[in-house]
């Protein structure tokens, strides 16, 4: 998924007032998500800085005749990893889908109550390349636990630039709204009713 409103950017006084922009930017962002995720400033995970990780737990309960009465009880989540980048790369993108994977060993207890679990990685830079608008655009990473029997896991990768509005997200990353606050300036609740689907699918 990718969207482009064609706009330039603003010129700009600085690197400082980049900054300054970007972490604006940045705690907006942090504003939409945190009436849905529990969110965690300044987070390091396996050597990688996070500015911001967020993580979201849904359970799933199904009722037999009456509510005391519940079979089929499992969970999905998703852990939300977002830093700023003075450029994106190809590189950059692989190990951060080879950090999923390795999280996706150490975080996940394979098991009949184990449902979906999501890693989404989100890049914030300056501009977004073709090369990598190409590659994001198209990615998906999914994974089944031992053939779906113990649910699956999914990566997902984000790239945003917000000063040319415009970001590019691969093809399960419901959380793209939450990163265009241009095109839904005021917070809205469609987007975390996509992520619920999406951790139930």
């Amino acid at each position: 998924m990718t969207h482009d409103t064609g706009s330039q950017p603003a010129a700009s006084s600085g690197d400082a007032d980049a900054s300054e922009d970007d972490a604006a930017y940045l705690h907006r962002v942090a504003d939409r998500l945190e009436h849905s995720y529990d969110l965690d400033w300044e987070h390091r995970v396996h050597g990688e800085p996070f500015e911001l990780y967020g993580r979201l737990q849904i359970e799933h309960q199904k009722q037999f005749l009456h509510p005391s009465i519940t079979y089929a009880d499992h969970g999905s989540q998703e852990h939300l990893f977002i830093r700023r980048a003075s450029s994106v790369e190809r590189a950059a993108l692989d190990r951060l889908v080879e950090l999923g994977h390795t999280l996706a060993e150490e975080w996940i207890k394979p098991d009949e109550t184990h449902y979906s679990t999501e890693f989404t990685f989100v890049l914030i830079a300056p501009e977004i390349t073709d090369a990598v608008r190409t590659f994001v655009d198209g990615f998906r990473d999914r994974t089944l636990l031992k053939l779906g029997f113990h649910g699956h896991y999914e990566v997902n990768l984000l790239v945003v630039a917000p000063e040319r509005q415009t970001v590019v997200a691969s093809t399960n990353a419901e959380v793209e709204a939450v990163f265009a606050p241009w095109d839904t300036p005021e917070p809205e609740t469609g987007w975390i009713d996509r992520v619920v689907r999406r951790l139930r699918s």
